[in-house]
Protein backbone atom coordinates (compact mmCIF):
# COMPACT_ATOMS: atom_id res chain seq x y z
CA UNK A 1 0.00 0.00 0.00
CA UNK A 2 0.90 3.54 -1.42
CA UNK A 3 1.68 5.91 1.98
CA UNK A 4 -0.60 8.79 1.01
CA UNK A 5 -0.93 12.30 2.48
CA UNK A 6 -4.14 13.45 4.69
CA UNK A 7 -6.35 16.42 2.73
CA UNK A 8 -7.76 19.17 5.09
CA UNK A 9 -9.79 21.75 3.08
CA UNK A 10 -13.08 23.94 3.35
CA UNK A 11 -16.11 22.00 1.58
CA UNK A 12 -17.95 23.83 -0.93
CA UNK A 13 -21.33 21.68 -1.21
CA UNK A 14 -22.80 21.06 -4.07
CA UNK A 15 -26.32 19.15 -4.89
CA UNK A 16 -27.17 16.08 -6.82
CA UNK A 17 -26.50 15.13 -10.84
CA UNK A 18 -23.79 18.09 -11.66
CA UNK A 19 -22.85 17.29 -14.97
CA UNK A 20 -20.38 17.78 -16.92
CA UNK A 21 -22.09 20.70 -18.70
CA UNK A 22 -22.92 22.64 -14.95
CA UNK A 23 -19.10 21.85 -14.24
CA UNK A 24 -17.73 23.39 -17.96
CA UNK A 25 -20.56 24.93 -20.38
CA UNK A 26 -20.20 23.98 -24.10
CA UNK A 27 -19.25 27.62 -25.00
CA UNK A 28 -15.92 27.84 -23.63
CA UNK A 29 -14.89 24.69 -24.95
CA UNK A 30 -14.27 26.03 -28.42
CA UNK A 31 -11.15 27.30 -26.70
CA UNK A 32 -7.79 24.62 -26.16
CA UNK A 33 -6.61 27.09 -23.69
CA UNK A 34 -7.56 25.16 -20.31
CA UNK A 35 -6.95 28.37 -18.07
CA UNK A 36 -10.15 29.47 -19.53
CA UNK A 37 -12.26 26.46 -18.70
CA UNK A 38 -11.01 26.83 -14.68
CA UNK A 39 -12.24 30.62 -14.86
CA UNK A 40 -15.56 29.67 -15.91
CA UNK A 41 -16.13 26.79 -14.03
CA UNK A 42 -19.39 26.29 -12.53
CA UNK A 43 -20.86 29.57 -14.10
CA UNK A 44 -23.77 27.86 -15.28
CA UNK A 45 -24.96 27.00 -11.26
CA UNK A 46 -23.12 30.05 -9.62
CA UNK A 47 -21.25 33.27 -11.31
CA UNK A 48 -19.09 33.22 -7.70
CA UNK A 49 -18.65 29.72 -7.33
CA UNK A 50 -15.15 29.77 -8.97
CA UNK A 51 -13.67 31.96 -6.38
CA UNK A 52 -14.24 29.92 -3.72
CA UNK A 53 -13.03 26.21 -5.51
CA UNK A 54 -9.20 27.16 -5.18
CA UNK A 55 -8.40 25.20 -1.98
CA UNK A 56 -11.33 23.13 -1.39
CA UNK A 57 -12.34 20.50 -1.23
CA UNK A 58 -15.78 19.69 -3.48
CA UNK A 59 -18.85 17.63 -1.67
CA UNK A 60 -21.43 16.66 -3.75
CA UNK A 61 -24.50 14.63 -4.07
CA UNK A 62 -25.71 11.40 -6.41
CA UNK A 63 -24.10 10.77 -9.77
CA UNK A 64 -21.25 13.87 -9.31
CA UNK A 65 -19.87 14.37 -13.15
CA UNK A 66 -22.79 12.92 -15.11
CA UNK A 67 -24.03 13.74 -18.72
CA UNK A 68 -21.10 14.04 -21.39
CA UNK A 69 -17.80 12.23 -21.43
CA UNK A 70 -16.13 15.39 -21.45
CA UNK A 71 -12.74 15.14 -19.67
CA UNK A 72 -12.81 18.88 -20.11
CA UNK A 73 -14.60 18.99 -16.76
CA UNK A 74 -11.91 17.23 -14.63
CA UNK A 75 -9.33 19.18 -16.40
CA UNK A 76 -11.67 22.53 -15.16
CA UNK A 77 -11.80 21.36 -11.40
CA UNK A 78 -8.18 20.07 -11.16
CA UNK A 79 -6.74 23.62 -12.61
CA UNK A 80 -9.46 25.70 -10.23
CA UNK A 81 -7.81 24.45 -7.65
CA UNK A 82 -9.73 21.29 -6.32
CA UNK A 83 -8.36 19.34 -3.52
CA UNK A 84 -10.16 16.18 -4.06
CA UNK A 85 -14.30 15.30 -4.51
CA UNK A 86 -16.28 13.91 -1.79
CA UNK A 87 -19.90 12.91 -3.17
CA UNK A 88 -22.49 10.01 -2.73
CA UNK A 89 -21.61 8.48 -6.55
CA UNK A 90 -20.08 9.54 -9.41
CA UNK A 91 -20.64 9.10 -13.05
CA UNK A 92 -18.62 6.45 -13.95
CA UNK A 93 -16.96 8.30 -17.35
CA UNK A 94 -16.24 11.49 -15.12
CA UNK A 95 -14.66 9.11 -12.12
CA UNK A 96 -12.17 7.67 -15.04
CA UNK A 97 -11.60 10.92 -15.99
CA UNK A 98 -10.57 12.78 -13.14
CA UNK A 99 -8.45 9.87 -11.64
CA UNK A 100 -6.46 9.71 -14.91
CA UNK A 101 -5.47 13.29 -13.52
CA UNK A 102 -4.99 12.02 -10.10
CA UNK A 103 -7.59 13.85 -8.69
CA UNK A 104 -8.73 12.57 -5.46
CA UNK A 105 -12.23 11.03 -5.31
CA UNK A 106 -14.08 9.69 -2.14
CA UNK A 107 -17.47 7.76 -3.12
CA UNK A 108 -19.31 7.90 0.39
CA UNK A 109 -23.20 7.28 -0.50
CA UNK A 110 -24.06 8.95 3.22
CA UNK A 111 -22.23 11.92 3.76
CA UNK A 112 -23.92 14.60 5.04
CA UNK A 113 -22.12 18.28 4.76
CA UNK A 114 -22.56 21.98 4.62
CA UNK A 115 -20.82 24.63 2.99
CA UNK A 116 -17.33 25.77 5.17
CA UNK A 117 -17.30 22.73 7.41
CA UNK A 118 -13.38 21.62 7.77
CA UNK A 119 -13.15 18.21 5.58
CA UNK A 120 -10.49 15.63 6.05
CA UNK A 121 -10.05 12.84 3.84
CA UNK A 122 -7.52 10.45 3.48
CA UNK A 123 -6.90 8.25 0.83
CA UNK A 124 -4.68 5.23 2.26
CA UNK A 125 -7.86 4.66 5.02
CA UNK A 126 -10.59 6.05 3.00
CA UNK A 127 -12.29 7.96 5.92
CA UNK A 128 -13.69 11.18 5.10
CA UNK A 129 -14.42 13.09 8.22
CA UNK A 130 -16.75 16.47 8.47
CA UNK A 131 -16.12 19.11 11.20
CA UNK A 132 -18.77 21.63 11.55
CA UNK A 133 -18.38 25.33 12.79
CA UNK A 134 -19.26 23.82 16.17
CA UNK A 135 -16.63 21.09 15.99
CA UNK A 136 -18.90 18.78 15.72
CA UNK A 137 -17.58 15.59 14.03
CA UNK A 138 -18.81 12.61 12.24
CA UNK A 139 -16.70 10.28 10.21
CA UNK A 140 -17.45 8.31 7.15
CA UNK A 141 -15.84 5.96 5.33
CA UNK A 142 -15.45 6.11 1.40
CA UNK A 143 -15.96 3.04 -0.76
CA UNK A 144 -12.32 1.53 -1.59
CA UNK A 145 -10.03 2.36 -4.34
CA UNK A 146 -7.84 -0.67 -5.81
CA UNK A 147 -4.46 -0.57 -5.73
CA UNK A 148 -3.92 0.22 -8.82
CA UNK A 149 -6.13 3.33 -8.76
CA UNK A 150 -4.15 4.64 -5.77
CA UNK A 151 -0.86 3.77 -7.72
CA UNK A 152 -1.84 6.13 -10.52
CA UNK A 153 -3.13 9.26 -8.21
CA UNK A 154 0.24 8.79 -5.94
CA UNK A 155 1.86 8.62 -9.59
CA UNK A 156 0.53 12.37 -10.37
CA UNK A 157 -2.11 10.49 -12.94
CA UNK A 158 -2.52 7.89 -15.55
CA UNK A 159 0.56 9.39 -18.18
CA UNK A 160 3.13 9.19 -15.33
CA UNK A 161 1.68 5.90 -14.52
CA UNK A 162 2.04 4.51 -17.97
CA UNK A 163 5.50 5.59 -18.50
CA UNK A 164 6.86 4.81 -15.64
CA UNK A 165 5.28 0.96 -16.22
CA UNK A 166 6.59 1.34 -20.01
CA UNK A 167 9.87 2.15 -18.46
CA UNK A 168 10.55 -0.49 -16.77
CA UNK A 169 9.22 -2.97 -19.26
CA UNK A 170 12.33 -1.62 -21.74
CA UNK A 171 14.98 -2.43 -18.61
Amino acid sequence: MHVFNTIQAPAVCLGDDIDTDLIIAGRYLRTKDAQIWADHIFEDLDTTLHARLNGCIIVAGKNFGCGSSREQAAVSIQLAGVQAIVARSFSRIFFRNALNLAIPLFEVPDITCHDGDTITCSLETGKVTVQDESKNTMTYQAQPLSERMLEIISMGGLLPYIEKRMSFKAL
